[in-house]
């Protein structure tokens, strides 16, 4: 069996070594990895690679830095000529961004099989492009993998019984990375005032596209900083955004570049809380038994929201200053984590991914 996997942001790479590496327990699996160079800078692509000790892809698109359709339309031309090339029998795509929905595109064009990991995700904001993109690849998908029952669900509302599709509630896997990768974490030295520490990251164009939130946001962080130490690592696309707009880091922050996956898990493991717009860092913090402030109006991940240990705050200052205080009056707890499949989410969708292919 050949796989071609696409990727091309973060969070994807992370998902791909877990799945890499149950790959590589059967001996039958040839997977090839196109990297769509969505992520381009050597901080958040390349390195993840050699932390993570997968192969490195065979396929390098280099396709980064345009408008979303181009960047999208780039991506389908170029990934066409790789599939048609390799002629697999199926390709792996997962999450919502610009190289997911290229994949599916692609693939759908030349009647390529389609994996889709983490389906049936919604946020119900269509403005997200996140979202846009989720929606799309899960309708034209053959396999699709659901990180909870919630998520299947979605699927169930949108007319999955009609769709030529499987759907199966497979966990999580960014659960399996954290927990294998968890005793693999590399300390950083902060040099800070205080070991207590919040753990930072703004990035989603929601926030940062509008100086209105992302002024908001800032200013909370300013007041926050006199209360808690806040460790900032600043993405390059909100780095210009705020010089875009002469919005002032506050000097309290403890503000350090895009760090490598074993880091950000060491500073998730030893933070007090998390501050975040990220959807895969709302699950890491859950992972790690970590309270989040979530700076988004909704998100895909409710059942965070549903336990009582994720809230969600828009970019409202006093809605951000007023979860802190919650947050800090509550005491530290272990989390539930079979909520998302408790770490064997791989072997799933390994072992029903070649039990289809078995049927073909």
């Amino acid at each position: 069996m050949k796989i071609v996997t696409i990727i091309g942001a973060r969070p994807q790479f992370i998902k791909a070594a877990v799945i890499s590496r149950e790959f590589a327990q059967y001996g039958d699996i040839e997977e090839i990895i196109v990297h769509t160079g969505q992520h381009y800078d050597s901080n958040m692509s390349d390195i993840f690679f050699e932390e993570m000790s997968i192969a490195m892809p065979k396929y390098h698109l280099g396709i980064g830095g345009y408008s979303q359709g181009s960047m999208t339309g780039k991506m389908i031309e170029k990934l066409e000529e790789v599939l048609t090339t390799e002629d697999p029998d199926y390709i792996l795509v997962y999450g919502d961004t610009n190289s997911t929905l290229a994949g599916a595109i692609a693939a759908t064009k030349l009647h390529i099989p389609i994996i889709h990991i983490e389906a049936g995700l919604r946020s119900f904001n269509m403005n997200m492009p996140e979202e846009v993109n989720r929606i799309l690849t899960d309708r034209v998908s053959s396999l699709l993998f659901c990180p909870t029952q919630e998520a299947y669900k979605n699927l169930e509302a949108e007319g999955l019984e009609h769709w030529k599709s499987k759907a199966f509630v497979s966990g999580d896997v960014m659960q399996d990375g954290a927990f294998f990768y968890g005793n693999k974490a590399k300390p950083l030295d902060l040099d800070m005032r205080s070991d207590d520490f919040a753990l930072c990251t703004v990035h989603r164009a929601e926030n940062t596209n509008s100086e209105a939130r992302l002024r908001e946001i800032f200013a909370a962080l300013t007041l926050l900083s006199k209360k808690c130490q806040i460790v900032l690592p600043l993405h390059p696309r909100t780095k210009a955004q705020l010089a875009d707009f002469c919005i002032d880091i506050p000097e309290a922050v403890k503000v350090i570049e895009p760090v490598g996956y074993l880091h950000m898990i060491w500073l998730i493991k030893n933070c007090s809380f998390v501050i975040t717009d990220s959807g895969g860092l709302q699950k890491e913090a859950f992972f790690f038994s970590k309270y989040c402030i979530t700076l988004r109006d909704e998100t895909e991940w409710v059942e965070l929201v549903s336990e009582g240990v994720n809230i969600l705050t828009g970019a409202s200052r006093a809605k951000i200053l007023d979860t802190y205080e919650q947050f800090r009056a509550k005491p530290p707890i272990t989390f539930d984590q079979s909520l998302y499949g408790g770490g064997l989410a791989s072997q799933k969708i390994v072992q029903t991914i070649i039990k289809d292919f078995e049927t073909i």
